[in-house]
């Protein structure tokens, strides 16, 4: 794949992501009041919507401080994600690489996005369903939104065995985290990354070398 091709790439998985995150976040933000769940597979999967201040899990550290902090970092490493994807293409760096640090981009835009607007372009969720755009303002200043998710997968439950030292009679959920399409993108880039660079990468160093080992002989 030549460089304007890979650009191409890049940038439609980017766009892709983005559209797809924000349609679903939206008509989850505009149909359900928080706390709100439809069951959309038997009790596997539904949908659960929940809004958090962008932290992992749903976690808060250092309140509003934290959270423009946090919102900050994520736009200063996105930008250096662009950076980076770009200097890659012009060096011509390994299509697999490019391509899952394009999905890390594409989620933290995702989340960017929720966290920079939708404070300013939303009524609160709690009590009622959220209007877009409401004549009052939105619910929070620039930067202190909060994240919208929804894919909720209580794939299965039990109770540990009362017998068991530390975990005996607590509960367990399989899968508890409730996430957006924005997390999926970064999730699978960041596994994907992982993956290439300890298989892909040595492999691809290996062939490199031995290639050019056939060339200087």
């Amino acid at each position: 794949m030549d460089k304007k091709a890979l650009k191409r790439t890049v940038a439609i998985i980017v766009a892709a992501i983005l559209v797809v995150d924000q349609v679903v976040k939206l008509l989850v933000k505009t149909h359900m009041q928080i706390g709100q769940d439809i069951p959309v597979i038997g009790d596997w999967f539904h949908l659960h919507f929940i809004e958090n201040m962008g932290f992992a899990f749903g976690a808060t550290f250092g309140g509003v401080a934290g959270k423009y902090f946090l919102t900050l970092f994520r736009i200063a490493a996105s930008g250096f994600l662009i950076w980076l994807i770009a200097k890659y293409i012009r060096e011509g760096q390994r299509r697999s690489l490019i391509l899952c640090l394009s999905l890390i981009l594409a989620g933290a835009i995702g989340n960017i996005i929720d966290s920079c607007f939708y404070g300013l372009i939303f009524s609160e969720s709690y009590y009622s369903v959220a209007t877009l755009f409401p004549p009052e303002g939105g619910y929070a200043p620039f930067l202190q939104g909060r994240v919208v998710d929804m894919f909720y997968f209580p794939l299965f439950e039990f109770d540990w065995p009362a017998w068991m030292p530390l975990l005996g009679g607590k509960h367990f959920e399989f899968f508890s985290a409730i996430f957006n399409v924005a997390d999926s993108a970064v999730t699978i880039g960041v596994a994907w990354l992982l993956i290439d660079q300890l298989f892909i990468a040595s492999k691809h160093s290996l062939s490199t070398k031995q290639k050019n080992t056939t060339e200087e002989n």
